[in-house]
């Protein structure tokens, strides 16, 4: 963050200046900001959130007894603040205004309803290698996450790449408003939080707000092979850059393959030229992800073999995707347990099905969340997904993955084992009772239920209790 003193922060959020003593010096703030009092070291700013469970005001002497310069609060606190009418809201414009102060730093876009961790992941591996390139590791994609990792930019800053998420119509513009982007990705329009929009027509209007955003001079990457995404192209004044599989995107795969480990390889094709990649990450679903990755790049200016080097060597950098882990008895494990909707979920399930070649398969399923009216039917067509790809055994958790048996139940060549249970716990024993060295499984879900903990709880132990 560049340093701010406190009276400059007050004006960017719309705030006041409290606590200061009368002859001392005016605080200076040189980040970062954060919401959490036990990070809030020396020179930090602490946005004092209210919570579900607490008050970020509460933890405001902590921070300050910490080291912070000052706090972000509704509310007078007993040290230095600037006191906001909402924290939250401030938070976006102090963004907003310490970007509107770094024009050199180019704002990268990413939305969609599914891939945008994992490609924005690879977008900031990739573009790094033309300057100084700020990411969040994970999701943080809301209108706290987004201004948080905004903030962490500096003079030195030349690429800002965001992760922007919506649950409904008008947050995706909103997020463009604290940070507008100059290139805008759009990956796909698919069933997520179909419960919260409606439909995927409410979802393809709020996922292009992101290149109605774009300026004249900036790039909209999209995704060639999804319509609701091409024809976004009439919604932006940017220039339009096409990804896809589709012969005439204008940055495509071909001779694709998988290797061993189910990891991609593929010839990155550009209108200057092609050049070969070998992806470190497992599913044929990363190859789109690829593709978006090297087309923000070229946008930036890269070349196609800097760019196809740099994706060759990018590697995971956020939790629970797509983890794929050997046991010492050579069970593998896969975590891909952060969240799921109906099409990743039909993706790990391909990835189970290619690794388990002669193997035994098993996956652990939790439900699907906020897919609405669509839920059921959603839930049946993943079970017949699972019986048809041969997994030896499904382990559903919960009430609410159980239209997933009826699906599987349907498919009459399935002579795979099911088992329902209640919580992690009962998971992980049944698992432990039945997984035997050499076997492949599985682990996906919402995030609501937290399966990560079994792949987790089977990563630190053995094939049986």
């Amino acid at each position: 963050m560049i340093p701010l003193p406190l009276s400059r922060i007050a004006e960017l959020a719309g705030g006041v200046v409290t606590g200061l003593p009368p002859d001392g010096p005016e605080p200076v703030v040189r980040g970062p900001v954060v919401i959490d009092s036990r990070e809030a070291g020396p020179g930090a700013l602490f946005a004092a959130l209210p919570g579900e469970r607490a008050d970020g005001h509460d933890f405001a002497p902590a921070a300050l007894a910490g080291g912070a310069s000052a706090v972000l609060a509704a509310r007078p606190v007993d040290g230095p603040a600037v006191v906001v009418p909402d924290v939250q809201e401030a938070l976006g414009l102090l963004a907003r205004g310490v970007l509107a102060g770094l024009p050199d730093a180019v704002v990268t876009g990413v939305t969609g309803s599914a891939g945008k961790t994992s490609t924005k992941d690879l977008i900031a591996q990739v573009i790094e290698r033309s300057g100084p390139t700020i990411a969040p590791v994970g999701s943080f994609n809301n209108e706290i996450g987004l201004p948080l990792t905004a903030l962490r930019a500096d003079e030195g800053t030349r690429h800002l790449v965001l992760e922007m998420g919506a649950r409904g119509v008008g947050h995706i513009a909103y997020l463009c408003g604290i940070a507008r982007p100059r290139i805008g990705v759009v990956l796909n329009v698919g069933s997520a939080h179909l419960g919260e929009f409606g439909g995927k027509a409410a979802v393809a209007q709020a996922k292009g707000e992101m290149v109605e955003a774009l300026p004249a001079g900036g790039t909209a990457v999209l995704n060639a092979d999804d319509p609701l995404v091409a024809s976004m192209a009439s919604r932006t004044v940017a220039g339009v850059v096409t990804f896809g599989r589709s012969a005439d995107a204008t940055v495509r795969a071909e001779d694709e393959s998988l290797d061993d480990a189910g990891r991609p390889r593929f010839t990155l094709v550009t209108p200057e030229g092609k050049a070969p990649v070998a992806l470190r990450l497992a599913g044929g679903h990363m190859v789109p992800n690829a593709l978006a990755a090297a087309a923000v790049a070229r946008a930036a200016g890269m070349g196609v073999e800097d760019v196809a080097d740099a994706l060759s060597q990018a590697g995971p950098r956020s939790r629970w995707r797509m983890e794929v882990t050997d046991r010492a008895d050579g069970v593998t494990v896969i975590n891909d347990a952060y969240n799921a909707n109906p099409e990743s979920t039909r993706a790990a399930l391909d990835v189970l099905a290619h690794l388990a070649r002669g193997r035994r398969a098993f996956v652990v399923l939790g439900e699907m969340a906020e897919l609405g009216d669509t839920s059921v039917a959603e839930h049946v067509k993943i079970g017949q997904h699972v019986a048809r790809s041969g997994v030896a055994g499904l382990v559903l958790v919960g009430d609410a993955a159980a239209p997933v048996a009826e699906g599987a139940a349907q498919v009459g060549s399935w002579t795979g084992e099911l088992v329902q249970v209640d919580d992690v716990g009962a998971a992980v024993t049944a698992l432990r009772e039945r997984l035997r060295p050499q076997d492949v499984v599985l682990v996906k879900g919402s995030r609501v239920v937290g399966l990560e903990r079994v792949a987790e709880a089977l990563l630190s132990g053995g094939a049986r209790a």
